[in-house]
């Protein structure tokens, strides 16, 4: 009986009568359970990329979530692909965040410039109390503001990314605030050049609005590119150190995800459990950068890398969107990320004209 139960991948345990599974049969188990889900979500992945190489506007990340919406509304996924499009949808998206700190030498924040600092740190608290204030009026739920604003106020699709595994977001709203942010982010590379010209802006003052005021770095790249060569530097750098804001904020996220978990007041929580793993790695990538530790030849495979595990994220997020749940969600998240986008644009103007940065 034994030999015959060790045949079937498990062994009697000693004193018990229960048999108990053996590990590598066990591990191959998991395995043959995520590999389809982790499949699909490489292959809309792989063809999200190739359409954001030959689109830099749209990117790989946009596409892939909305490649993924396109494939749940035409067939639901099988529950069997559940487990792969989970493990793609947060320990793949938190490797790819934290590979993002590569692209982050610490010492850019030094050279952005006196005024690019005020005026990233005053856009962005306008963005998170507008975010709060008018989320709250117009209905829209916790989880979704939160999404909305931390893409329109920090980096678009990375900043969901680092804020989805940290407050528990459902794929519904994240997909919803990728599309807003998108939406915004198209609207910015036809407008933005516009205001600049009407505001005499020189090259150095709209690569900060441009860093500023558009989210996603594709899009900057875009915007700034539009206006001048000689504002794409400026643009590059206060998008980058901007996406410094992640730390603080998903720590702060943390934290209040923390306090609202606890059964009891006199509940503790530890200090470490508050700051997310793939935040540290985020730190000690960009440390390690600034260290001169990661060669310069390696940076633009491990950009690549980055984008494509958030990516692949991303087309799980996707594939996993509830599409009843995003037409109940109606249109009330959109008007705050247009209100938001406007808050962010009106409010970088502002502080560079108080600060001082080329706008007159």
């Amino acid at each position: 009986m034994k030999e015959e139960a060790d045949d079937q991948g498990t062994r009697s345990a000693p004193d018990h009568g229960a048999p108990v599974p053996t590990a590598p049969l066990r591990m191959r188990s998991e395995r043959g359970t995520w590999i389809p889900g982790l499949a699909l979500a490489l292959v809309i992945a792989g063809a999200a990329t190739t359409v954001g190489e030959r689109l830099p506007v749209l990117g790989g990340p946009v596409t892939a979530v909305l490649l993924g919406v396109l494939v749940a509304s035409v067939r639901r996924p099988a529950p069997r692909l559940t487990p792969g499009l989970r493990l793609a949808g947060k320990p793949v998206l938190q490797a790819g965040v934290a590979l993002l700190g590569v692209q982050l030498p610490l010492s850019q924040v030094l050279h952005v410039g006196g005024s690019s600092l005020p005026v990233m740190i005053g856009s962005l608290a306008a963005c998170l109390v507008a975010g709060r204030v008018l989320g709250r009026r117009l209905g829209v739920d916790g989880d979704l503001r939160t999404l909305v604003g931390a893409g329109t106020g920090i980096c678009g699709a990375s900043a969901i990314a680092a804020v989805t595994p940290v407050i528990g977001a459902a794929s519904a709203q994240v997909a919803y605030a990728i599309s807003t942010i998108f939406l915004f982010n198209i609207a910015a590379v036809v407008i933005f050049p516009l205001i600049g010209h009407l505001l005499g802006m020189d090259p150095h003052a709209f690569g900060l609005f441009a860093g500023t005021a558009v989210n996603d770095m594709s899009s900057v790249v875009a915007v700034a590119t539009a206006y001048g060569p000689a504002a794409v530097d400026d643009a590059v750098v206060v998008k980058l150190t901007r996406t410094l804001m992640i730390i603080p904020l998903c720590m702060g996220l943390a934290v209040l995800a923390a306090r609202r978990a606890r059964s009891g007041a006199s509940a503790r929580v530890r200090p470490t459990s508050l700051v997310p793993w793939f935040l540290v790695a985020f730190l000690l990538a960009a440390a390690a950068n600034s260290a001169g530790l990661v060669p310069t030849a390696a940076h633009p495979g491990l950009k690549e890398l980055s984008v494509f595990l958030i990516t692949v994220a991303l087309s799980a997020v996707g594939l996993s969107t509830d599409l009843a749940a995003l037409r109940r969600t109606g249109p009330r998240p959109l008007l705050l990320g247009a209100c938001l986008w406007a808050t962010v644009s009106c409010s970088s103007l502002a502080f560079q004209y108080v600060f001082g940065g080329g706008l007159s």
